[in-house]
């Protein structure tokens, strides 16, 4: 995955903390109550998850589905690592890596019973991004000397994205019926949730890509995306903290 090189219009907008703050901070804003409730499950959701009993295989792959189109956390993971990646090859990997690693923890923290903090996961969720934007930022490379795997990263990171909805899930009192076979469908459901989110991102960024002016505003919104994890994990911090 390659990093970028800042264009001459980058150091004017670190300069220039008006030109930053006419759009950032409303655009960082205006994420933040979906990124307060990004492993949510809505009351509706939750009150049927808790009365299901026996297979329900069509129901928990649309609500895998609508979690993972939904997860404002995963899309803004997604959104940072596809944002380089031009061949569809590449994207496939490492979209499969970060499928791979969420499937094993979801599967294990409800099946299995794993149990974690579920502020300190959605912390380590929220440093995910903040991850994701230092590194397409080239920071990582510019303070260190060096490049870290990005395969191992997106491996790693999606299973602490999957632990995260698992300990939701965990907090309902799921009937034993038809658990297993529910909750494969369900993780089959989060899969194909994330290919259609993905498809939409890889559109709007193919069209993004074209303009003269991608470069300049590259550095911006992964500056929002660094922002974003950031208040995402100050949140989680402070319930943590509080809790």
């Amino acid at each position: 995955m390659r990093s970028i090189t800042l264009p001459r219009e980058t150091a004017m907008f670190v300069r220039t903390p008006r030109v930053a703050s006419r759009w950032l901070l409303p655009a960082v804003l205006s994420l933040l109550p979906g990124l307060a409730f990004a492993h949510g499950v809505s009351g509706g959701d939750q009150q049927f998850l808790e009365q299901s009993t026996g297979l329900q295989l069509v129901t928990f792959t649309y609500l895998g589905a609508k979690h993972m189109v939904t997860g404002y956390d995963h899309l803004l993971f997604l959104l940072g690592v596809v944002f380089f990646l031009h061949r569809m090859r590449d994207v496939g990997l490492y979209v499969t890596l970060f499928a791979v690693g969420h499937s094993v923890t979801l599967l294990a923290g409800v099946l299995g019973g794993f149990h974690v903090d579920p502020y300190v996961i959605d912390a380590i969720i929220g440093l995910s991004v903040v991850y994701k934007a230092l590194d397409n930022l080239g920071a990582f490379r510019r303070w260190f000397g060096v490049q870290p795997d990005n395969r191992i990263a997106v491996l790693v990171f999606g299973l602490f994205h999957g632990l995260g909805l698992a300990t939701k899930l965990q907090d309902f009192s799921l009937s034993p019926d038809g658990l297993v076979p529910n909750m494969l469908v369900f993780n089959l459901g989060v899969e194909i949730g994330q290919l259609l989110a993905l498809a939409g991102i890889l559109i709007v960024m193919g069209f993004w890509r074209r303009r003269a002016s991608f470069g300049r505003q590259a550095f911006g919104a992964n500056v929002v995306l660094m922002t974003a994890g950031f208040l995402l994990m100050g949140y989680q911090i402070t319930g943590y903290v509080v809790s």
